[in-house]
C-alpha cells in the first residue's frame, strides 16, 4: 500500500471516530436537557402542591361558601335531631354562628364518633364541633382553638344508693357497676378514677343512663350537663346526680394542623361570640331550660 492510502485510510477512520465521539456527544447533551425540562416541570408541579397545602382552611371554605361542621347526634343539649330530622342544640348554635360570621352555608356532617377525628383529617369536613374535650391524646392528631365550654364528668346515681354513696369515690368499689359511653372521656375517668367498681361501656349515653334508671346498674360517669338533662327528664324518684365535676374538661373545635389562619379566625370568632351575648342566649336555652325535651326525635 502506498504512503498515500495509508494516509487516506487512517484519517478516515479519525473521520468516523470523530463523528461517533460527536454524535455521543450531542446524545448526552440532548438526555441532559430532558432532564433538566424534566426537573423543571417536577418542581413547577411541586410547588404549586406545596401552595394547595398552604391554603387555608378560610379561604376554601369562602371559595366554596359553606362550612362543613362535623359532629355525631345524639350528644344531649350539644347535638340533636328534632322530630322533623333537623339538627339542634348548643353546638349546632355555635356552628351555625360560625358560618354567618363567615356569610356562608351552615353544612351539618353526622358523623360516627371512632371515625370523627379521620374524617376531619381526610377533609370529610372542616371543622368538628361536636362537644370534644381537648386531651393530649387527640391534640396529636389535630388542633383546638380555645375552650368554648368547660365541663366535667359527674355521677348519675340509681336512688337506692341515696346517702350511701356520697361521690365518685365511694363507688370505688367491686360491688358497684358503673358505666359510660365507649370512647369518651366518661369511659376514660371511670376506669382511670374508679378503677376498682365492676365496669361496662354502652354505644350509646342514652342506653347507659337508662340502665341506671332501671336499676340495672348502679351509676353512670359521664358530662355533667347530660346528667342534669337525664336526672330531670328521667330520674324523677328513680335516680339523683351527684352534679360536682370530678374532671376538668374543656371542649373546644377540632381543626386540622398546620393552619393558623384559620386558628386566628377560630379564636378570635369564639371572643366575639362570648362577648356579644350569643353564647349566655344559647347556653341558657339549651342548659337552663327545659323546653326542648319534647322536641328530641327518637
Amino acid at each position: 500500500m502506498t504512503f498515500k492510502g495509508v494516509t487516506k485510510k487512517i484519517f478516515g477512520c479519525q473521520v468516523k471516530s470523530n463523528f461517533k465521539l460527536r454524535r455521543k456527544k450531542m446524545k448526552k447533551v440532548l438526555i441532559s436537557l430532558f432532564a433538566l425540562a424534566f426537573l423543571f416541570v417536577s418542581a413547577a408541579a411541586f410547588a404549586d402542591d406545596i401552595e394547595l397545602a398552604k391554603k387555608s382552611t378560610v379561604e376554601k371554605i369562602l371559595q366554596n361558601k359553606q362550612l362543613r361542621v362535623g359532629f355525631e347526634s345524639g350528644y344531649l343539649p350539644f347535638e340533636m335531631t328534632n322530630k322533623q330530622g333537623e339538627y339542634m342544640g348548643f353546638d349546632i348554635d355555635l356552628g351555625k354562628a360560625l358560618a354567618k360570621s363567615m356569610g356562608v352555608e351552615f353544612f351539618p356532617v353526622n358523623t360516627a364518633w371512632d371515625g370523627i377525628i379521620p374524617s376531619l383529617v381526610t377533609d370529610k369536613f372542616d371543622v368538628i364541633i361536636g362537644g370534644m374535650t381537648v386531651t393530649q391524646s387527640r391534640n396529636l392528631q389535630i388542633n383546638f382553638s380555645n375552650p368554648y365550654i368547660v365541663v366535667g364528668q359527674a355521677v348519675l346515681l340509681n336512688k337506692k344508693h341515696e346517702g350511701t354513696v356520697k361521690s365518685y369515690k365511694d363507688l370505688n368499689d367491686p360491688k358497684y357497676t358503673i358505666v359510660s359511653r365507649l370512647g369518651t372521656t366518661g369511659e376514660q375517668a371511670a376506669q382511670r378514677m374508679i378503677s376498682r367498681a365492676k365496669y361496662k361501656a354502652y354505644e350509646s349515653e342514652v342506653e347507659a343512663a337508662m340502665e341506671v334508671v332501671a336499676g340495672n346498674v348502679d351509676a353512670l360517669i359521664y358530662d355533667l350537663p347530660f346528667i342534669e338533662k337525664m336526672q330531670a327528664q328521667q330520674g324523677s324518684g328513680k335516680t339523683i346526680s351527684l352534679d360536682t365535676p370530678f374532671t376538668y374538661e374543656p371542649l373546644a373545635i377540632g381543626l386540622r394542623k398546620g393552619d393558623p389562619d384559620f386558628l386566628n379566625y377560630l379564636n378570635n370568632f369564639l371572643v366575639q361570640y362570648k362577648g356579644d351575648g350569643n353564647w349566655q342566649r344559647s347556653y341558657d336555652k339549651w342548659f337552663k331550660s327545659t323546653d326542648w325535651f319534647d322536641k328530641v326525635g327518637n
